[in-house]
């Protein structure tokens, strides 16, 4: 809250009106030796002007590094109408919309999204959003085995080469749910997942989906193809994890296969919302419509209204709050109702020929720092296999020490591979999106080279 109007006076005034003597008798109720106490080590308040100095000085100590890390969180260029529209108070203060009366501009957003979610995925359903990538394909498994009425498996192919927070917050949700994750290897010479690799993990056991994330976490592109038409010849459903940019350049998950993938999900960052620290972002969760029925969290449906005038409305919620808690699909109590708002307005101003070329632009750009960086000694490309916009890389030194450095120079140099496939290390992870020029691509190039030379 910018600005809090409340004067001593007017606390006074409201505590006599409701006829409490101060602050603390409001909390009456709450037993002493529960109460906080004191906050001693907190120091006195400073004025508004001094709070904006001692935080400006603080962006200023931090610097604009440049940054050439991917691994799930995208620097892109947004627009500034994205945010000047998103932050109105008519999106801003927005509430769930229960009044579809009262909510019918919140709720063309969200049919909008759902709209360009469905065009962009291929597929025919779309929901309101979820929290994250990485809950969304959680809730996408959950779905997945609910929805496969050909199998009467609770177990789930997961590549090893799916993000590894993904893979750490999906054990975290359907862990404890009875649901087996039986983990798939990949290649080590492309850094893809082939069909022979899900067909030896499958091991001619009974399956409810397999995940097949494109590109994966090293920016590998897979052959969606044949590993759909794989999965489905054995009754297992495909869950399809999707880059919503990459989906600009290439086939949609309704595609993949003969028939199409069943599901798709991921992060919905890379649509009009700034890295922030980690967020907060937006799942998204599509479907084809005979699983409908199953997609967790909430629809927002077009009709007409008793006038035939078109309306908005709320429809499809099987969850907690509107049926039994037992007959619920999903336990999600909202969705991102402001970032959706956010990558609405993004994916509209940019529109479909603007979507492909932030596509193109960065997969130019980190083929271009791939060539750049393997200029030097020691630098070379861990896999050799065709690439979105990220390419994981081999140091000849400790990856760990040398992005250290890098950053000492405002250069964040990528994502170190090590911690979580040490087979890897000492490799990177880079990435180059439509706002890296030419100029800071050769300055990486240069510092990282110097850094190696003396190292």
């Amino acid at each position: 809250m910018p600005f809090i109007p409340h004067t001593d006076a007017d606390v006074a005034e409201m505590l006599d009106a409701i006829g409490a003597g101060n602050i603390d008798e409001l909390f009456d109720e709450i037993p002493p030796a529960l109460r906080a106490g004191g906050l001693d080590g907190i120091p006195s308040g400073l004025t508004e002007m001094e709070v904006s100095r001692l935080m400006q000085g603080r962006a200023r100590a931090d610097g604009q590094p440049l940054c050439f890390i991917g691994a799930g969180a995208y620097e892109h260029h947004i627009p500034a109408a994205v945010w000047q529209i998103t932050t109105r108070g008519e999106f801003y203060s927005a509430y769930t919309p229960y009044q579809a009366e009262a909510s019918q501009g919140t709720l063309q957003v969200v049919y909008e999204f759902q709209s360009m979610m469905t065009a962009l995925t291929g597929l025919d359903v779309s929901n309101a959003s979820l929290y994250d990538g990485a809950s969304a394909l959680a809730e996408a498994i959950l779905m997945a085995v609910r929805a496969n009425r050909k199998s009467n498996s609770k177990r789930v192919l997961l590549p090893r080469n799916l993000h590894p927070a993904y893979r750490r917050t999906i054990r975290g949700l359907v862990g404890n749910q009875g649901i087996e994750l039986v983990e798939v290897p990949f290649d080590s010479t492309t850094g893809q997942t082939p069909v022979a690799r899900f067909d030896a993990a499958a091991a001619g056991g009974d399956f409810a989906a397999a995940v097949i994330a494109q590109p994966n976490f090293f920016g590998a592109l897979e052959d969606v193809d044949a590993i759909t038409d794989w999965a489905h010849a054995r009754n297992t459903l495909v869950i399809g994890v999707v880059n919503p940019v990459a989906l600009a350049v290439l086939s949609p998950p309704g595609d993949w296969g003969e028939t199409g993938a069943d599901i798709a999900c991921g992060e919905g960052q890379p649509l009009g919302m700034p890295l922030a620290s980690g967020g907060p972002y937006l799942g998204f969760l599509t479907c084809k419509q005979g699983y409908v029925r199953q997609i967790p969290g909430r629809i927002a449906g077009k009709t007409l209204d008793a006038e035939g005038k078109v309306g908005y409305t709320l429809t499809l919620q099987a969850r907690e709050q509107h049926i039994r808690r037992s007959k619920a699909t999903s336990n999600i109590c909202t969705n991102q109702g402001l970032l959706v708002t956010a990558a609405t307005i993004h994916m509209a101003i940019l529109g479909a020929e603007g979507l492909e070329r932030v596509a193109a632009s960065c997969h130019a750009n980190t083929r271009r720092l791939g060539e750049l960086l393997c200029e030097i000694p020691g630098v070379e490309p861990v896999f050799d296999g065709p690439i979105f916009h990220e390419q994981a890389l081999r140091l000849p030194s400790a990856s760990t020490e040398v992005l250290g450095k890098l950053a000492e120079q405002d250069i964040l140099g990528g994502f170190d591979l090590g911690g979580d496939y040490p087979e890897l290390a000492p490799a990177i992870l880079i990435c180059a999106t439509e706002l890296r020029t030419e100029e800071e691509m050769l300055a990486f190039r240069d510092q990282l080279a110097a850094i190696l030379s003396n190292a």
